[in-house]
């Protein structure tokens, strides 16, 4: 080998040393090692920056908006309840999880449908107090595997199948002739998730689930009038399983209904008494057809989309202590309203507006942004600041962003735009139609995943133009001989290697010629190699840059490298076995 190669080599040994055995961040362990590629004279400046032109790249940013835009509008709380429902245990709402996905990826694009889902099933997991992390890698999973059952699942598939359309177009594959190796083997996998899971995926909850006495705040909301929610039982709303949140009374018509059964039926105007934490308070914000019961709340000159909630204590100095909030005119005074109280972990039972502050109450306040930096060195208050991400839904717009959503998957799905002009399109529409706007945007977008993806490819670039890889799947496939077995088993092995460590198109385009060359020399048929690399390429488990996919999960489901290795190197060896098994059968030499 090159001295550019062993140069490759070592260092692609030292970054997958330093995602397995130190808690450095991803984007700084690659972006440092495509660094030094270029700082040692391995890759030009273009053969390094290859990653942050690419397609795939610019597609998983443009996405992030789409989703994000979902997300405003209420879209994703929508789709997690009509696709997720209610799970009867984490093994059941696993499977709710992985078959939807993986039979949408056998027909559409995974990447979108996995931008998708993420925020749903982080939200859903809350709601149904999951670990979130015994769910996103099989989301990720679940679309790679549901991706190999058609010709259309995957780039690669594609990619592979022209190939066989230039070389040996008698022997190109049919819509659904994958179906014989991958049908089995994602049923084989889920099936093996789903059982091991327990014991392979790591269980890591949200922060706020850990504490053992959360600071909790009263708050009322309205039943809207006319509203979705009207004539729902308290089950069918989803406000039986909100985590954190307790739901302790109803006030209709002057009436209280305490000890609330979940098959009580709301009715319009209905108040609604919760308890719960910041977070959960904000979900409960996000739910159609519920708004805080002060009216003060529409009395605010600017649009409740444009603003945001506040967490503010009251000071010993405060003209607030000992008045009520009705009392003190905390709107005219200063521009916000209060939504919900905290006292020392009390549940305090007044309505909002006849509460009397004490020195030390928190105030959840919705406001406009800049009520912090007006009220944050104000000696009425000893801490003033904003929650991220928690300016109420734009609900009048849903139908909007599913609408573009569901358009950019039809599109896409007919090949009348590529995966990247309808991804921009959508993303475009979402902040030309208001779904989100254009700060919220540009917060939504995960640079460190998009810094991994483009630095991955320029690795993977390093690791063609120097000749190791080459090398090392030419000294591996010599290892067969004269067995067409033997050389399958070779070409799969050596394929799957490669997706882990370079993309899967990458490994795919690198394989078939050798695969090719093979077959002409034992005289055999092309055809079940070609599906070996199509599946090899594809099933790829055991790390996070093996497909974009996991590493789109990595940060939603807080994974290290070496949950991927635990539970997707043995998944790799099962679906080897599976795929191994079946080709020769169904495709002869």
């Amino acid at each position: 080998m090159t001295a550019d190669a062993w140069i490759t080599l070592i260092l692609l040994l030292g970054i997958l040393g330093f995602l397995g055995f130190t808690k450095v961040a991803a984007d700084l362990v690659f972006a440092g090692g495509l660094t030094l590629l270029l700082f040692l004279g391995v890759l030009k400046p273009q053969e390094a920056l290859i990653g942050f032109a690419n397609e795939g790249v610019a597609t998983v940013g443009a996405l992030y908006i789409v989703v994000t835009g979902l997300r405003e509008t209420g879209g994703i709380a929508w789709l997690s309840r009509k696709l997720l429902g209610k799970p009867n245990s984490l093994i059941n709402a696993q499977l709710k999880v992985m078959f939807p996905v993986a039979l949408m990826s056998a027909f559409l694009n995974n990447t979108p449908v996995v931008a998708m889902l993420i925020p749903a099933v982080s939200d859903w997991s809350k709601k149904f107090s999951l670990a979130v992390s015994k769910l996103m890698i099989p989301l990720s999973y679940a679309a790679i595997l549901g991706g190999t059952c058609t010709l259309i699942g995957t780039s690669t598939n594609l990619v592979v199948n022209g190939f066989l359309l230039r070389e040996r177009p008698d022997e190109a594959l049919g819509m659904f002739d994958l179906a014989w190796v991958g049908l089995p083997t994602m049923l084989i996998s889920i099936a093996f998730i789903v059982i091991f899971s327990h014991w392979l995926l790591p269980d890591r909850r949200s922060v706020v689930s850990q504490l053992s006495n959360p600071k909790e705040y009263s708050i009322e909301m309205l039943v809207d009038a006319g509203g979705p929610l009207v004539g729902r039982s308290i089950e069918e709303a989803g406000l039986r399983h909100l985590q954190h949140l307790f739901l302790m009374e109803i006030e209709r018509k002057g009436k209280i209904i305490a000890a609330v059964s979940p098959a009580e039926v709301l009715q319009e105007d209905d108040r609604l008494v919760f308890v719960g934490v910041v977070d959960s308070v904000i979900e409960l914000q996000r739910i159609r057809g519920l708004s805080p019961a002060t009216n003060q709340v529409f009395k605010l000159e600017a649009p409740r989309t444009s603003r945001v909630l506040i967490e503010a204590v009251v000071s010993h100095t405060s003209p607030l202590i000992n008045t009520s909030i009705r009392e003190n005119r905390f709107r005219s005074a200063y521009d916000a309203v209060v939504i919900a109280v905290a006292r020392n972990g009390e549940r305090i039972k007044q309505k909002i507006g006849d509460i009397i502050l004490k020195a030390g109450d928190t105030l959840l306040l919705e406001a406009k942004p800049n009520f912090v930096e007006q009220h944050r060195n104000s000696n009425n208050f000893y801490l003033v600041s904003a929650l991220q991400d928690s300016s109420p839904p734009r609900f009048n717009r849903i139908f909007i962003a599913l609408s573009i959503l569901i358009a950019m998957i039809i599109v896409v799905s007919f090949n009348l735009l590529s995966m990247l002009e309808a991804s921009f399109l959508a993303a475009l529409l979402m902040l030309v139609t208001r779904a989100c706007s254009a700060d919220v945007a540009r917060r939504s977008i995960d640079w460190q995943v998009l810094i991994v993806i483009a630095s991955a490819f320029g690795i993977g670039n390093a690791l063609q133009l120097s000749g190791a890889a080459g090398v090392i799947a030419q000294s591996f496939t010599s290892l067969a001989g004269e067995s067409a077995f033997g050389n399958l088993i070779i070409i799969y092995v050596v394929t799957a290697l490669f997706s882990s460590v370079i993309t899967n198109n990458a490994a795919a385009v690198l394989m078939f010629p050798i695969a090719l060359s093979i077959s002409q020399d034992l005289n055999v048929s092309v055809l079940p190699f070609a599906v070996a690399i199509m599946m090899a390429a594809s099933a790829s488990f055991a790390t996070p840059i093996g497909y974009q996919t996991n590493l789109m999960v990595m940060g939603p489901g807080g994974y290290k490298f070496a949950d991927y290795l635990k539970i997707g190197l043995p998944l790799n060896f099962l679906t080897a076995l599976v795929a191994l098994f079946i080709i020769p059968f169904v495709w002869k030499f």
